[in-house]
């Protein structure tokens, strides 16, 4: 007898489904998306040129945006739970750091992809949504690449993931960062240099530092000297791709883990301390609502692996004093 495909399950009867006030003004295909998990997005968008998916009995594209008291038309779908990579750790459910009604915020561990895409069958965001049925409205506030860990943003209602957005274009949540730098970094102070995005190299973006960039500044804080290296604290002042990794090579402070903007030989001095991944860490999130002026901090340790780094690298000698003791009077 054939065991039955644990992955499947029998294709539903179409539904209809009132769009709710939290869920207005976001594209039918998201909406959809929400709803048929598991699906692939061509398959969405195929049954939208079909004019199987109706919006009040009418038929709709994919740029249509969804008002609250909308009735959705949902065809029926056969749709499959998402599968792992294998040995993929990203089955277990994450760290929470914070929750409420509005905001999830959880300890996002290195190497795994905050969404799907690129090699990557599923993200972070889709287990979510899988581990958590029962919550109807997930979605990422913001990012963090993949081999960056902590605190990581996720809305439980629209409303909170427009506030949110807002916060973040007005520069009005702090984001702070840890990195292992190259070198002694001296002295606390920011650096402000556009970001150009439009590169590739290989087939793979690449980021560098360009006049004709957009904006950014991120403000770094010697927290730790260690011999070759320090311990900073970052805070970006703007939310570009790869900021801190381009800005800290820019400085002449590559981070230690960084094969794409770092230095090999620096990355070979911190493998030999035990490092590897690339050593950032988002360890504090602090926002305040504008409605109720309730205060949110949130703050991640630094995991026990990048602590061990640490721990292992050698110290800076202590400078010898010239002269001896000198002579008063």
């Amino acid at each position: 007898m054939q065991a039955p495909d644990i992955n499947a399950a029998s294709a539903p009867s179409a539904r209809s489904q009132e769009v709710s006030a939290d869920e207005a003004g976001q594209r039918v295909d998201n909406y959809l998306l929400r709803y048929l998990k598991g699906v692939p997005r061509s398959h969405v968008y195929r049954l939208l040129r079909k004019g199987e998916v109706r919006v009040n009995s009418k038929r709709i594209d994919a740029s249509y945006r969804v008002q609250a008291g909308d009735r959705v038309r949902i065809p029926p779908v056969r749709q499959a739970a998402p599968a792992l990579r294998p040995g993929s750790r990203a089955g277990r459910a994450p760290v929470v750091l914070f929750e409420d009604d509005r905001l999830l915020v959880i300890d996002k561990p290195s190497g795994a992809a905050v969404h799907g895409g690129s090699g990557v069958r599923t993200g972070l965001i889709d287990q979510l949504r899988a581990q958590r049925p029962q919550t109807p409205f997930l979605e990422l506030v913001h990012r963090l690449d993949r081999e960056t860990s902590g605190c990581l943003m996720i809305a439980k209602k629209r409303s909170a993931l427009r506030t949110l957005h807002a916060l973040l274009r007005e520069g009005d949540v702090e984001k702070r960062y840890l990195a292992l730098v190259a070198g002694t970094w001296a002295n606390a102070g920011v650096v402000d240099a556009p970001l150009d995005t439009s590169h590739r190299r290989g087939g793979e973006r690449v980021v560098r530092v360009q006049s004709e960039g957009k904006a950014a500044a991120s403000r770094f804080r010697p927290v730790q000297r260690l011999k070759t290296a320090t311990l900073v604290e970052v805070e970006t002042l703007s939310g570009r791709t790869h900021q801190i990794r381009v800005h800290a090579t820019h400085a002449g402070h590559p981070l230690a883990g960084d094969t794409k903007y770092g230095d090999e030989s620096f990355n070979a001095t911190a493998r030999a301390a035990g490092l590897r991944r690339l050593f950032l860490h988002a360890h504090l999130l602090s926002f305040t609502w504008p409605e109720s002026g309730q205060e949110v901090n949130v703050s991640s340790p630094l995991p026990d692996a990048l602590r061990a780094v640490i721990d292992a690298w050698p110290r800076p000698g202590k400078a010898k004093r010239e002269g001896g003791r000198r002579n008063r009077g």
